[in-house]
């Protein structure tokens, strides 16, 4: 399926993999590339060294366009920002943080902010960016307060660049809806924690494939930084504890320090953050990332097929 946003970018589908910390490695994102999509390679908190070396592994697997989720709040923004550079990465994804700084340096590629909101598209869209993601609050990990259904038209009619919608696409239903809406691709993450290609840990999947659909639980408000995701031993106790007037925002971070790692790496089912969108309790199968890809586009266009007809009648 191509169209303006596939050309721009060299990929066959308009479908981006989420960057997930300590989950989104060289293998699934060349995986994902491979199948004609844009695999992303999740920079995190993790120092440049390991960016670097993911980079020359995925190049090593694929010759098609790569991208690089950066968290511009990480203690290694910096360093991690001037390897991106120095290889001249395809797309650079930026989150938690205004990028405007590092346009010049990151020249040769595309940057795509990650949006939550009008305001902040139009402030991206200004400072050069090829296109924004609008990430809704359905989301897995970080999120903002808008769903996916409010944010993706809002911010479609805010900005002339191109808009890739995510958060709760998992399926053509989805991606269907989506392109409604006005977005040009969309970014998936949660279902490609399914991919066989996914180094995370067995656990992480096994928690998703078990999900219902009122499995997972948003915390961290308090702290201005709200996550998603599955409800566990630890989730609940966060929820808890940010309720807790005795307890500090320091002691409440300090509390979730190291649960994503203790989930992805680890596979601590009781005291790891399980970080997965509202989509999980839909997700029953593992796949590969070319069949997740041919999967969703062709429901897409069989979903579309049946809405022209319904509509016809």
């Amino acid at each position: 399926m191509q169209n303006n946003l596939c050309s721009a970018l060299g990929i066959a589908y308009p479908i981006f993999q989420g960057g997930m910390a300590w989950i989104s490695d060289a293998k699934l994102a060349a995986a994902v590339s491979e199948a004609g999509g844009l695999g992303v390679i999740a920079a995190g908190h993790a120092p440049a060294e390991y960016v670097q070396e993911q980079i020359k592994l995925a190049k090593s697997l694929t010759k098609k366009p790569l991208g690089v989720n950066i968290m511009l709040l990480s203690p290694h923004a910096e360093d991690v920002a001037k390897v991106l550079a120095d290889e001249e990465i395809d797309v650079i994804i930026t989150g938690a943080g205004n990028p405007a700084k590092h346009m010049e340096t990151w020249r040769h590629s595309k940057i795509i902010p990650v949006v939550a909101s009008t305001a902040l598209a139009k402030m991206m869209a200004r400072s050069g960016a090829f296109a924004v993601i609008a990430e809704g609050a359905e989301s897995g990990g970080h999120i903002g307060e808008l769903s996916t259904m409010a944010l993706v038209p809002q911010v479609s009619d805010a900005v002339d660049i191109p808009v890739i919608a995510a958060g709760g696409i998992g399926d053509g239903r989805g991606a269907a809806a989506a392109f409604m809406l006005g977005a040009a691709g969309i970014q998936v993450g949660t279902r490609f924690l399914l991919a066989t290609e996914c180094s995370v840990h067995r656990n992480y999947k096994d928690m998703v494939l078990k999900a219902k659909d009122i499995d997972t639980i948003a915390t961290g408000k308090r702290l201005g930084h709200p996550v998603r995701a599955l409800k566990n031993t630890f989730s609940r106790e966060f929820a808890k504890r940010e309720y807790d007037s005795n307890i500090s925002n320091e002691e409440l971070e300090k509390f979730g320090e190291g649960a994503l790692k203790r989930s992805a790496i680890d596979g601590d089912v009781a005291s790891g953050c399980f970080m997965a969108g509202q989509i999980s309790g839909m997700l029953k199968k593992e796949q590969t990332a070319a069949e997740i890809i041919a999967e969703i586009f062709t429901e897409m266009q069989t979903q579309a097929n049946g809405v022209i007809k319904q509509w016809a009648k």
